[in-house]
C-alpha cells in the first residue's frame, strides 16, 4: 500500500502564512476602534436615559418672596397672585390683600368705591355680581371670585402701579345672603377681608333708591340714565323730582332694611370685617385712614369727582313729607326725620 504523502501529524503542523507586523497592527487597531465606538454608544445611551429621568422629576422652584415685618396672624391675608394673563414682574413679590365691600343699593358704595380707586394701590373693580350669570350659583360665584383676587379681572379699576389692595362692590341682593355659609368659608379660607358699608339714615337711601329707579324709566339727563353724576348742574336736574313715598309700607319697609343689614353682619361676623357707615365718612373724612390701615396700604388723601345729588332737608325732598312725618312720629325711626350729617 502506497503511503499517504500528508500524514495526520503532517496536516496539523500546517502553518497559516504570516502576516507581516503591519498587517497586525492595523487589525488591532480596528478592532480597539470598534470596540471604543460600542462601549461610548452604551455609555451615551445610559447617560441619556438617567438625564431624561432626572428631569421629568425635576421642578423649577421659583425663590420665595421675603416675608414683611408683620404680625403671624396677618399672613393668612397677604397674597402673591399669579396671574395667567400677564407677569406682575417686579411687583411679585408686592403682597396683595384681597376685600369685598359688602353694602346695598344708593348706600354710597358707588362715591366710596371712587374714593378706593383713587388710591394707587388700591383696584376695586365694582359690582360685578349685578351680572346675574355670575352669581347664578356658589360654583360661578367662586370662579368670578377666583379670578378676580388672581388678578385676571381686567376692568378700569386695574392699575399700573403695584396693586396692593385688590375687590369688589357685593350687593348683599346679589347671591351674597343666600349663599352666605359658602362664601364665610370662601373669605377665611381665601383670606379675604369684608368692608361693610350701610347708611344710617334708612329714609334718605329710600328716597335716593325711588328717585334712582324713576330716572332709570324717564332718564331726566338728556334721554340718558345716571346712577351718578359728575356735575352740579345735573344733580340739581335729578334732585328736583320728588317721590311719593307709600306711608302705609314705610314702617316695614324700613324694617326689612334693618333686618338684612343685621343679618349680614351676624353672617359674616366670623371673617376679618371693617364696619362703616355713609354718614360718618361724610362728617370725617379720617374715616378713610382707618379704611387704609385696615387694608395696610400707604395713607393717601382721597378725593371723588362724583356730586352729591340729593341734600338739605328732607321735607324738601319728599312730595308727601306731612304724610311720612305722621306714619315716623313716636317710633324708633323717627330720628331718621332730623338732619343727621354735616360734611366737616
Amino acid at each position: 500500500m502506497a503511503e499517504n504523502p500528508c500524514s495526520f501529524k503532517d496536516i496539523f503542523l500546517i502553518k497559516a502564512p504570516k502576516k507581516s507586523p503591519l498587517v497586525l497592527r492595523m487589525i488591532v487597531v480596528l478592532f480597539a476602534m470598534v470596540c471604543g465606538v460600542y462601549i461610548c454608544s452604551i455609555c451615551l445611551k445610559q447617560v441619556s436615559t438617567r438625564t431624561k429621568s432626572g428631569f421629568s422629576s425635576v421642578q423649577v422652584i421659583q425663590r420665595p418672596c421675603p416675608h414683611p415685618d408683620v404680625e403671624p396672624e396677618e399672613f393668612r391675608y397677604m397674597h402673591y397672585p399669579k396671574p395667567n394673563t400677564y407677569s406682575r414682574a417686579e411687583c411679585a413679590c408686592n403682597p396683595v390683600r384681597y376685600f369685598a365691600i359688602l353694602s346695598m343699593q344708593r348706600s354710597g358704595s358707588g362715591w366710596f368705591e371712587t374714593l378706593l380707586n383713587n388710591h394707587t394701590n388700591i383696584s376695586s373693580n365694582g359690582e360685578i355680581f349685578s351680572v346675574k350669570v355670575r352669581r347664578s350659583n356658589i360654583s360661578t360665584i367662586v370662579e368670578t371670585l377666583d379670578k378676580l383676587y388672581n388678578l385676571d379681572w381686567l376692568s378700569s379699576a386695574s392699575k399700573n402701579e403695584c396693586t396692593a389692595a385688590v375687590g369688589l362692590k357685593w350687593m348683599l341682593n346679589q347671591g351674597l345672603m343666600q349663599h352666605h355659609e359658602e362664601i364665610v368659608e370662601y373669605f377665611n379660607t381665601r383670606g379675604v377681608s369684608a368692608i361693610f358699608l350701610f347708611r344710617r339714615n334708612l329714609l334718605r337711601r329710600m328716597i335716593s333708591v325711588l328717585a334712582n329707579l324713576y330716572d332709570r324709566d324717564n332718564k331726566l339727563l338728556n334721554g340718558t340714565h345716571k346712577s351718578h353724576v359728575h356735575s352740579p348742574h345735573e344733580a340739581e336736574i335729578l334732585a328736583k323730582y320728588k317721590p311719593i313715598i307709600n306711608a302705609t309700607l314705610l314702617i316695614p319697609n324700613l324694617k326689612q332694611v334693618e333686618d338684612t343689614s343685621t343679618k349680614a353682619l351676624e353672617y359674616l361676623k366670623s371673617t376679618r370685617h371693617i364696619i362703616l357707615f355713609y354718614e360718618d365718612i361724610v362728617k370725617n373724612r379720617t374715616k378713610l385712614l382707618d379704611v387704609q390701615d385696615f387694608l395696610k396700604v400707604p395713607k393717601r388723601d382721597l378725593k371723588s369727582r362724583q356730586v352729591k345729588i340729593h341734600k338739605g332737608n328732607l321735607s324738601s325732598q319728599i312730595e308727601n313729607w306731612g304724610d311720612v312725618q305722621k306714619t315716623l312720629a313716636g317710633t324708633q325711626y323717627e330720628r331718621f326725620l332730623s338732619v343727621d350729617y354735616r360734611r366737616r
